[in-house]
């Protein structure tokens, strides 16, 4: 039996209708690697398990011949995720080392990572993992620009799995894939086509937490972020653009959580992801954070810096906020002085804004 982790990792399986998470989760339920995981799904009957069944404990949950227990949720998913928990630490269930939750093709992802924080039992027990984002290869330029969740989906993603990248037309494919690095430039760009595709490392524990890999050739996540079009050209019509905040000299650790923790409270629902390496007041290896919405990873101490840029450099991913006001009230918290800003800012214009 394998040891129970201090805090079990909950990762999430996200992507848009009919963009092949089904599909995907059945690959993963056989696959022996992931023997040791939990998996939440909305419906048994969804994915035809009948022939991977070994045992029913119970009219929610079953393991398979794989050593997956596989559960369904009827109801909250906080409800679902502590009798999981408890049932594990009482020996009713076969021990597990993550948890895998399938979430609906319209859901906004971030509610169900929030759930692990609300949660007085839950945030001591479980945290937040890798999500795992589906973009159908041949509907998705369509699906991005028309549905705000398939953005949210794919914005806040560790891992964009392209599915049915076999049927899609090539150039369409080239275009789809520009589009989700504009979105996402930091997230894993894989295919479900892969036959040698890690299934295991989808679940690795390094790209939650960022550190130093996933990186530009520069060192860092984004080289070259620009406002996100619409396939006609247009502006888009959901407003999801990236920027980067790159900073001059040594950042008050206090201060920057000050302003980060304000910034979040008051439109962390508009702020898809945050990211970045600090170079902090008193610290000589830089420090690496990590944030989707209100939610806030813990801050993860680099080996060492990827480049000779000392600079510190912060990656956004927003929903409708202006650059240049974010970047004056990070100047006016830290006390730095101008910050310039490689922006797609609003939608209405690119943000390349000096202040004082």
């Amino acid at each position: 039996m394998i040891d129970s982790p201090a805090f079990t990792p909950v990762n999430l399986l996200t992507g848009f209708l009919g963009s092949g998470k089904t599909t995907l989760l059945k690959r993963l339920l056989t696959d022996p690697a992931l023997a040791d995981t939990a998996v939440l799904i909305n419906e048994f009957g969804e994915i035809g398990l009948d022939h991977y069944l070994l045992e029913r404990i119970d009219e929610t949950m079953v393991l398979l011949q794989s050593g997956c227990l596989c559960c369904t949720v009827r109801g909250e998913l906080a409800d679902a995720l502590r009798d999981l928990h408890s049932r594990r630490e009482r020996g009713l269930i076969p021990n597990f080392k993550r948890v895998v939750i399938e979430s609906t093709g319209l859901a906004d992802p971030f509610p169900v990572l929030s759930t692990l924080k609300a949660d007085p039992v839950l945030r001591h027990h479980l945290r937040p993992g890798n999500v795992i984002a589906t973009v159908d290869a041949v509907n998705g330029m369509r699906q991005l620009d028309t549905y705000i969740e398939s953005n949210r989906q794919a914005a806040i993603a560790d891992r964009l799995m392209l599915t049915k990248t076999d049927i899609a037309d090539e150039d369409g494919l080239d275009l789809l894939r520009e589009r989700l690095r504009r979105i996402n430039p930091d997230a894993a760009l894989l295919s479900t086509a892969d036959k040698e595709l890690d299934v295991a490392g989808l679940f690795d524990e390094a790209v939650a937490t960022r550190g130093s890999i996933a990186q530009s050739p520069s060192g860092f996540y984004c080289e070259t972020p620009a406002m996100l079009k619409a396939a006609d050209g247009g502006t888009h019509r959901a407003a999801v653009t990236s920027f980067v905040m790159s900073v001059e000299g040594a950042i008050d650790w206090t201060a920057f959580g000050v302003w980060l923790t304000m910034l979040l409270h008051r439109h962390g629902e508009r702020v898809l992801r945050v990211k970045g390496i600090l170079n902090l007041e008193g610290e000589a290896r830089p420090v690496a954070i990590h944030g989707v919405q209100h939610l806030v990873h813990p801050p993860t101490h680099m080996a060492a810096w990827p480049s000779d840029d000392r600079r510190s450099h912060l990656v956004f991913i927003v929903d409708g906020l202006d650059a240049s006001l974010l970047k004056r009230s990070f100047e006016a918290f830290t006390l730095a002085g101008p910050v310039p800003s490689l922006a797609g800012g609003a939608p209405s214009a690119r943000q390349d804004v000096q202040t004082s």
